[in-house]
């Protein structure tokens, strides 16, 4: 490196690799040291120690060590005494190309500006005498490091002051995350807090559901007493009637010949035929409660079913997704089977792979994409060929479905619909089936608000049904 920069060996300065740069660049020289013709190298190393290179050279290094926010090359010999105090860096000698040797810099190097570029760049005490380059007027720095080494250098050294101190301010920013950002993060606090909320909303439900259990409880009994005193009251009252009339048909016969017609009529009708009265039977709605439906609602969709659509029953107006929950609807036909039995081939429906036919079951569709669909259960003797009404689930006596048509919303049963009044348009709806209870209902998760309940003994099992005619609706798991 020493011999492509091309300087001449400087007046009296014996080459050296202490210096801090590679290659042989002189960083110093020594009082008092013997001078030798300047200008003088070997080999490549004098091509430049003409006036003309001397002059170029001074003219870049003025521009360089002149400009601003230039800084100061900080000799590695400093900056090995700073890492290991009052340690000298000892290498060994080694020849620069050419046959020169690169000088020593020894303590306190001074880094002055060539002759005539302003105030010298200081890094030490005084570098031989009077501390500056050997500058012989306007002939140039002699043995001055040149553009081409310093300017890298620099470069270099900007490059890892900007890195240090952008790794201070990092461990800086770490250290305050550390020391004050974490332990205000302490969640301990807040677990507890989200901990005492969880346990105080639980006891105010559970207090809730046993005050529910106690009023239905206690009204299921006033029932029950209500009724048994009705029965009681009704047998006294039949069996006063049956002795009157024991009574009567006795008297009749020992005396039917003394009596006229008249009289007996008379008697007659006195005693009333006996009739069915509702005042005997139990009456089931004393067990209806808001309170208990949602909360059995809320219960019952929790452990909802996983239940798939059967691709065989789709309409070709319909298309299922790979995982058989997304229903899509498509106003042209696509290419199926008509012919297939289980198949609607006209209006969009489809349905479940299974039946329910006992227990409670729940499942739940995504419905927020959809203006116009249906959700219910049907038997599987619902129609499923030709365009009539009697093809359109709600419209046959053997669906039952929640409907929604742009903003209406109804519930449909053998074309009888009862409208159903909602503020806005639910986004999931959960349908709910107790089979043995005979009670179909629509459910919002979203709100907690039952949609629509529906009373029905069901007589066969029921598969659940969908339709859709604008865009798509999905099974949730």
């Amino acid at each position: 490196m020493g011999a492509s920069l091309g300087w001449g060996r400087p007046c009296g300065v014996k080459w050296s690799i202490a210096g801090p740069w590679d290659g042989g660049v002189p960083v110093g020289c020594s009082r008092g040291a013997p001078q030798a013709p300047c200008g003088t190298g070997r080999g490549e190393a004098g091509q430049l120690s003409g006036k003309v290179g001397e002059e170029r050279f001074v003219k870049e290094e003025c521009e360089e060590l002149t400009r601003p926010g230039a800084v100061p090359p900080v000799p590695p010999a400093a900056s090995r005494r700073r890492g290991r105090a009052g340690a000298e860096p000892s290498r060994e000698r080694r020849a620069r190309p050419g046959g020169a040797a690169a000088p020593t810099a020894g303590a306190g190097t001074a880094w002055p500006g060539p002759s005539g570029c302003g105030p010298g760049l200081r890094a030490g005490g005084p570098c031989g005498s009077g501390g500056v380059w050997g500058c012989k007027g306007s002939g140039g720095c002699v043995g001055a490091p040149g553009p081409s080494s310093i300017t890298p250098l620099l470069r270099v050294q900007n490059k890892l002051v900007e890195r240090c101190e952008r790794i201070q301010l990092q461990s800086a920013a770490i250290a305050r995350h550390v020391d004050e950002v974490l332990p205000a993060k302490d969640q301990g606090s807040a677990a507890s807090a989200a901990r005492e909320l969880v346990i105080q909303r639980l006891l105010l439900v559970g207090k809730a559901c046993e005050n529910e259990e106690q009023r239905l409880l206690e009204r299921v009994h006033a029932e029950e007493e209500r009724a048994h005193q009705s029965i009681l009251t009704q047998q006294v009252h039949w069996t006063e009637a049956l002795h009157k009339l024991g009574a009567l048909r006795t008297y009749l016969v020992d005396m039917i010949t003394n009596l006229d017609d008249q009289e007996l009529t008379e008697v007659a009708e006195g005693i009333l035929e006996p009739q069915e009265s509702l005042k005997l039977n139990f009456n089931q709605t004393c067990v209806q409660s808001p309170l208990l439906h949602r909360l059995w609602a809320c219960a019952v969709l929790c452990c909802s079913q996983e239940i798939h659509i059967d691709e065989k029953t789709l309409s070709p107006h319909l298309s299922l997704s790979e995982d058989k929950r997304t229903l899509t609807f498509s106003p042209k036909k696509a290419k199926v089977d008509s012919d297939c039995p289980e198949r609607f081939d006209h209006w969009p429906n489809a349905l479940a792979t299974a039946p329910f036919h006992s227990g409670v079951c729940a499942w739940k569709v995504s419905v927020e994409q959809s203006c116009a669909y249906k959700l219910g259960v049907c038997y599987s003797s619902v129609p499923r060929k030709g365009s009539a009404n009697e093809g359109r689930l709600g419209f046959n006596a053997a669906s039952w479905v929640f409907s929604r048509y742009d903003k209406e919303f109804r519930f449909l049963h053998a074309g009888q619909p009862q409208p159903v009044e909602l503020i806005k348009a639910p986004a999931e709806i959960g349908v709910l089936l107790d089979f043995a209870g005979g009670e179909l209902l629509f459910y919002d998760p979203d709100s907690c608000a039952i949609l629509f309940s529906h009373r029905e003994a069901f007589l066969e099992p029921v598969y659940p049904v969908f339709a859709v005619a604008h865009q798509s609706i999905s099974l949730l798991p």
